[in-house]
């Protein structure tokens, strides 16, 4: 018994250090040494961005290779997220409570873009709750991660990573993760160039796993296209109610909305900001409930 005991012990301790393990970033486990960004910078430098500036970012210590959040990219699965639970009615009376306190930039949208109030409300309320939720991981580490993964290094880190986790095989995995890796980097450059149009600090700003930021989650490639200062301030900033309802009622002209749209219209403008008919339906459910 007491043999036994022992190693129920070592493997408990085991068992918590491969936990730790799999929480750390990259560098925790291979040193500081294994320089994931390097890459990443020489492009960005070679693309006319200041090295200096991006030496300074990429030597901060915020700067992290983002294990946890790049790899949902790899397991994340549409049909696991529950959208219904925004049709229960404590969100909806939130939801109404909202159109209540930003009634004024609301009504100015839909005299402006022609999108209803309650279209804006439900895709807010879907995207962040409301502003309430808008994810928690450094944007700046997802994209560079993200586009980091065209060195064949860094995929193989990765992949030893969440191997376990994923259906996909390593060829799969390989042709998604280049693919994600050009894309990712020039959301990267685009979150950049908002950032420093704006004198935004880059590691300040927090998003979705996605790399989606605001209570609007917009893509950075997204922002200086078709975001709006609704505030009037002279600031661009998704973080700020006015300027994401005003962003996301441009968001939805600008892919052919119009005042009276019918409803089979109207799913395909939405399905335009998230690819997902279930996104779509429920977004439109929603319009649906909050205009009794």
């Amino acid at each position: 018994m007491k043999h036994h005991g022992g190693f129920r012990c070592r493997m408990a301790a085991w068992k918590m250090v491969m936990l730790v393990l799999f929480c750390l970033p990259l560098e925790s486990l291979y040193g500081a040494s294994m320089d994931h960004f390097s890459g990443v910078q020489q492009r960005l430098a070679a693309d006319g961005f200041d090295r200096a500036s991006l030496q300074a970012i990429y030597s901060d210590p915020r700067i992290a290779f983002e294990t946890r959040g790049v790899s949902m990219y790899f397991v994340h699965s549409e049909g696991k997220l529950n959208y219904d639970q925004f049709l229960e009615p404590e969100p909806i009376r939130k939801a109404r409570s909202y159109m209540q306190t930003h009634a004024e930039i609301l009504a100015g949208a839909e005299r402006e873009y022609g999108v209803d109030r309650q279209v804006i409300t439900a895709i807010l309320l879907v995207e962040t709750r409301l502003g309430s939720y808008v994810g928690n991981r450094l944007v700046i580490n997802t994209f560079s991660t993200m586009a980091a993964l065209s060195d064949q290094g860094v995929r193989d880190d990765l992949w030893q990573r969440i191997q376990a986790s994923t259906t996909l095989t390593r060829r799969s995995f390989d042709a998604k993760a280049q693919r994600k890796s050009e894309w990712a980097y020039g959301e990267l450059k685009a979150f950049l160039h908002y950032t420093w149009r704006y004198g935004i600090d880059p590691l300040s700003v927090k998003g979705s796993y996605a790399g989606a930021l605001g209570y609007c989650q917009f893509l950075p490639s997204n922002i200086l296209k078709l975001g709006r200062d609704g505030s009037g301030d002279g600031q661009l900033d998704l973080f700020d109610h006015a300027d994401s309802i005003m962003s996301v009622a441009n968001y939805l002209k600008h892919h052919g909305w119009q005042a009276g749209l019918t409803e089979e219209k109207a799913a395909r403008v939405i399905y335009s900001y998230n690819h997902s008919r279930y996104y779509v339906r429920t977004v439109l459910k929603i319009a649906q409930a909050l205009q009794g």
